[in-house]
């Protein structure tokens, strides 16, 4: 995917593309280094330096970033006497050979600026720029004077590469002179650095947010994202970076938080499958072409600041030559304002910067999107069938069933009448830890005579849990995205006598960030049942027995090429509800053919099965569009295909106490809980599949379900760009109208539609020129409508790729309303 990402920055305004070093990903034992798949750091450089684009490299080592454990291997962590990012002798021993090795393979293959490669910045004496340590300024003070001292040792460390070209630390708030201090946040147009001397970089401006299971959709207005860049440049800025501007995928057991998401979409300009987002990544473009019109004047004068009124100001650049640049800003996030500049009156809407690269003429406001917005779906992938009939559509399928035991599997790894923190003892070579134990029940319980039961309490430090009782499930409990503890409380079923007790602990990703985040661990930490004669029985102190990981990652049966390597029962109806059942089957094509056609399910695959492992071989999903994994009717647990660790599924369901909005007002500053969607909705119900993964026929589908759900419903769902609507009004600027207006002294604005390639216009489903209201998917006209309006837009879009409609030159009533500012809305079909 690397080259078309790479691409769709490049059409988006981008010129330099910034990448971390995963240190964890990398060195995956000391001195065991790793640059294949998807961590081959040489092959991505390249890529870059391949679109004619530039790369700032952040080697770390720290990267933090939702990334397990922060980006450090955790085998680290096990080196004795370790702490973490602090004046610690071994963390700064390994730190410094990781840097040094990435900094020699960057060498090798000559990727520095100064040996002709792409890793640039293009300011001033910066011929290169590296970043080291990330965010520590947060976490400083909680590791005292030697926070301090490692601060300071980082930067030294970092310049004694001697490479020549200066180091970057952002929100470092004592980065020495020997380094540039950077800025993280959603606005950063009152950051100055340290020194006058050091350029005003903007290292991470968040379009989006990240998204822990649990949890509702964080959403950031282009509104918004375009403001703070616009506000950024104003100011004097010279690099602003988007963290993120493609998110991607947290593959596998990547993702850290804990809790947070396999899917990192981060609501960027590109979406986690590759698609640009719009109207955020058009806008965006739009913007950065406005800026770059600044360029000149920019680079060679300082801005002249003018006070318009309370929250209003221009910022004006004159440059030797004369060229002229103002940005004109309205920092009231309730009221739009007409300010006076240069004796002429500008109307700016609420919390918007205008743009004028001539000082005259407006080609940008921030607030103003001309940008089409995508109609985006998540399609069900059609089949053909093969050599299916309409009553013989699906092929008999034969099961395969294995049944593990809830507890220990084989030798148990050790006994120890304390609970073991579950992260120290995994080590993260899996989420899943068993505990067990056993108690004794006497016939003279009174729960027993009653037939009441007994309730079962378990406190964890998080960050999962399955409880079972002599072989049976008797329920589940978690922490959440901002608490790992939580408690479990549940009536459970006892006997007289021997009672079985196992624990299935799990974690959702480590500890990111945070003074000493390191030691933070996880797992049982007091168990008790009430309900007996003599009071509440505290099993904490009884001899609990441990085994790491499941049966069934211990042989491998998510691999590609796993053979059968254990003995199998047959069926052709396999068990429903049974947990901890491995199941396996193998066709080559499932075709259910149904009343309204013939839809590719995953049918025959598990039903509502509790701990099930599926295994089946499919044909990839027809066309070239990107794929989700739809597991809406699952429970939890681990996805995989061909061997490739799809990653934690988990269609859990957000709040339905979450302040969701149905409308998003960008005005006002930017949190994460400001405009959030998807109240009461799985918080991820499609988990993305790389077209690359795919082969041509031959494929195999493993899934681990924890929980239990319906395996029959698993869908490959392809995600389709079904429509396109652009809502534009009289006087709203553009670049393109002020170039055009340079020749003919006319202004235009004009609406584009684009459908994906290979795609037309097919069909216009709204189109209404005057006062229409709503968003795109239920625009409705106002009460000054053009009749015309769908006749002029069929005419001009109709069966073609794009197309452009001019809101003058005759194509709409001149006379119409004549008061309104008028508007085009226009909603298409792509097909």
């Amino acid at each position: 995917m690397w080259p078309g990402l790479v691409q769709t920055a490049k059409e988006g305004g981008a010129d330099v593309i910034e990448t971390y070093v995963f240190w964890n990903g990398h060195e995956l034992s000391p001195n065991n280094y790793y640059f294949g798949g998807r961590y081959d750091l040489v092959k991505f450089v390249k890529i870059v330096q391949q679109a004619g684009l530039y790369l700032i490299l952040r080697i770390g080592p720290f990267v933090a970033a939702e990334w397990n454990f922060g980006g450090i291997p955790v085998w680290l962590h096990y080196v004795p006497g370790t702490v973490f990012r602090t004046d610690n002798e071994p963390f700064k021993y390994y730190m410094q050979k990781f840097t040094t090795f990435i900094v020699n393979l960057m060498k090798q293959e000559k990727l520095f600026a100064s040996q002709g490669g792409p890793i640039i910045l293009a300011q001033a004496s910066l011929t290169y720029n590296l970043k080291i340590e990330n965010e520590y300024g947060y976490y400083e003070s909680g590791y005292g004077d030697a926070g301090k001292r490692y601060a300071m040792w980082a930067a030294s460390m970092a310049v004694s590469q001697n490479i020549g070209v200066p180091w970057i630390m952002c929100q470092q708030f004592d980065a020495p002179d020997t380094v540039i201090d950077t800025c993280n946040s959603f606005y950063c147009d009152q950051f100055k650095p340290l020194s006058p001397k050091k350029p005003k970089i903007w290292t991470e401006n968040w379009p989006g947010w990240f998204k822990t299971f649990g949890e509702s959709d964080p959403h950031r207005p282009p509104e918004d994202v375009a403001y703070s860049v616009a506000r950024f440049f104003q100011k004097g800025g010279s690099v602003q970076n988007y963290y993120m501007y493609h998110g991607g995928t947290n593959f596998g057991r990547t993702a850290g938080g804990p809790f947070i998401t396999t899917s990192y979409d981060y609501d960027a300009p590109i979406d986690e499958y590759g698609l640009p987002r719009f109207p955020k990544w058009g806008h965006l473009k739009d913007l950065h072409r406005a800026i770059k019109l600044c360029e000149h004047a920019l680079l060679n004068s300082e801005p002249i600041h003018i006070s318009l009124g309370p929250s209003q100001e221009a910022d004006v650049y004159t440059d030797s030559s004369g060229a002229c640049a103002a940005f004109i800003s309205n920092g009231d996030d309730k009221n739009d304002k007409t300010i006076e500049f240069r004796n002429v009156s500008y109307h700016l809407p609420a919390w918007s910067v205008s743009i004028l690269p001539d000082c005259k003429n407006v080609v940008f406001n921030t607030a103003k999107v001309r940008a089409q917005t995508t109609i985006v779906e998540m399609v069900p992938e059609d089949l053909q069938p093969a050599a299916a009939s309409p009553t013989k559509g699906v092929k008999t399928l034969d099961w395969e069933v294995f049944v593990e035991k809830p507890g220990i599997w084989g030798e148990a790894d050790f006994i120890k009448n304390v609970f073991v923190d579950h992260i120290n003892t995994t080590k993260d070579t899996t989420d899943y830890l068993w505990y067990t134990t056993s108690i004794f029940v006497n016939e003279n319980e009174e729960f027993l005579k009653k037939g009441s039961n007994p309730v079962l309490h378990i406190e964890s430090m998080g960050h999962a849990l399955h409880a079972f009782v002599n072989q049976e499930l008797e329920g589940s409990a978690s922490g959440n995205g901002t608490h790992s503890p939580f408690k479990f409380k549940k009536p459970i079923s006892l006997k007289a006598g021997k009672n079985e007790i196992a624990l299935l602990s799990m974690t959702l990703g480590l500890a990111t960030a945070g003074a000493f985040y390191e030691w933070r661990g996880a797992g049982p930490t007091s168990v008790k049942i009430e309900g007996f004669n003599n009071g509440t029985i505290d099993m904490s102190s009884y001899a609990w027995t441990y085994k790491i990981g499941l049966q069934g990652e211990h042989l491998g049966l998510y691999k590609a090429d796993a053979s059968d390597n254990m003995t199998w029962s047959s069926t052709s109806k396999p068990p429903k509800k049974q947990p901890l059942t491995w199941y396996k089957v193998n066709t080559w094509r499932f075709i259910f053919v149904g009343a309204s056609g013939k839809t590719w399910l995953l049918s025959h695959l598990g039903y509502s099965l509790k701990y099930t492992f599926v295994q089946v071989v499919v044909d990839p999903p027809l066309g070239n569009e990107p794929v989700g994994l739809d597991m809406i009717h699952m429970g939890k647990g681990l996805a995989w295909l061909n061997g490739e660790e799809i990653g934690r599924y988990w269609p859990i369901k957000s709040s339905i106490h979450d302040e969701c909005v149905k409308e998003c007002d960008y005005r006002g500053k930017f949190l994460p809980n400001k405009c959030r969607a998807g109240c009461g909705e799985p918080t991820q119900r499609w988990y993305h599949v790389p077209r690359s993964w795919f082969k041509p026929s031959g494929n195999v589908l493993v899934i681990f379900e924890e929980k239990g759900g319906d395996p029959t419903k698993i869908k490959f769902s392809r995600r389709k760009i079904s429509g396109v609507c652009a809502l534009v009004a009289e006087d709203y600027p553009s670049v393109e109208s002020w170039l055009e207006s340079a020749n003919d002294n006319k202004t235009k604005t004009s609406a584009y539609l684009k459908c994906p390639e290979s795609t037309r216009i097919s069909t216009i489903k709204f189109a209404s020129f005057g006062t229409p209201t709503g968003t795109c998917g239920s625009y409705s006209k106002g009460d000054c409508h053009d009749p015309n309006s769908t006749s002029v837009v069929e005419k001009l879009c109709l069966n073609k790729n794009e197309c452009a409609i001019e809101l003058s030159g005759g194509n709409f009533s001149e006379v119409l309303c004549p008061t309104a500012t008028k508007k085009l809305a226009v909603e298409a079909v792509c097909s």
